[in-house]
């Protein structure tokens, strides 16, 4: 069962895409994929990126070539949907609180500015897995992003906890699943890379894939289901820090 072009192979390289698109579609019929228009655009552009390069691995007349000039196209093209997608979140994330944002923004540039600093000497240093660029040039590619994509994505949930926002429930569960997915990836070629077995690599893509899954579904539950909404005490509560934050980091600003 665990074996390349098994059926669990396929299921689950086909199966998260095509719920991703599905998801895409509820979003669009309930007219919600206004509120969150950069995931929508990603789901759909997205999985049918990983479809295409699915149809490209099992179709016998498309030739190993192709595969993998497909691979580094859809490879750059996630890379910039995944970026634009987490700088929205951000921007929704933090948009109620201007002066907070607008730190926000100037600390996640730097934080960018580092990791593709990290990512690009980590590339530099890093094993190539196969002697052929065309082959080894796509997994050092997408270690950068997943890199990348994961400190970004560690700012903003510290960040975000240090200010104690949790009003924006849907943003953060987007969050965590790209973050899921991204350490995992991380992670697994970190142990491909001190291992080089091709069965356990063939193991590695199917704990990738299942992650993936696992995380499709988790935006199913953040961005479908209703939350509770918590009840405001009638007994008056000290004011919150993070008004305080907001009005000084205005009064810093305009000084």
């Amino acid at each position: 069962m665990l074996s390349a072009h098994s059926l669990l192979w396929h299921y689950l390289w086909v199966a998260p895409n095509l719920l991703l698109l599905i998801l895409a579609l509820i979003l669009w019929r309930r007219r919600a994929h206004r509120d969150f228009f950069a995931f929508f655009v990603f789901a759909i552009i997205g999985s049918l990126e990983q479809l295409t390069l699915y149809a490209c691995d099992v179709i016998p007349s498309v030739s190993a070539t192709t595969f993998w000039n497909v691979l580094w196209t859809g490879l750059l093209i996630e890379a910039l949907l995944k970026f634009i997608l987490i700088d929205a979140l951000f921007g929704r994330i933090f948009g109620p609180h201007p002066p907070i944002a607008r730190l926000g923004k100037i600390l996640i540039r730097s934080v960018a500015v580092l990791l593709v600093l990290a990512a690009s000497l980590l590339a530099a240093f890093s094993r190539v897995s196969n002697p052929h660029w065309i082959v080894a040039g796509p997994h050092l590619l997408e270690q950068t992003i997943y890199l990348i994509e994961s400190g970004l994505l560690l700012f903003v949930f510290v960040f975000s906890a240090y200010f104690k926002l949790r009003s924006e429930r849907v943003a953060l569960g987007i969050c965590l699943g790209l973050a899921v997915s991204a350490c995992v990836h991380l992670a697994t070629w970190a142990f491909s890379v001190n291992n080089g077995s091709p069965q356990v690599s063939v193991y590695l893509d199917f704990l990738n894939m299942a992650t993936y899954h696992v995380c499709v579904l988790l935006w199913f539950y953040f961005l479908l289901l209703p939350h509770k909404v918590a009840t405001k005490s009638a007994v008056s509560v000290p004011e919150h820090n993070l008004e305080v934050w907001n009005r000084e980091m205005e009064r810093l600003l305009h000084s």
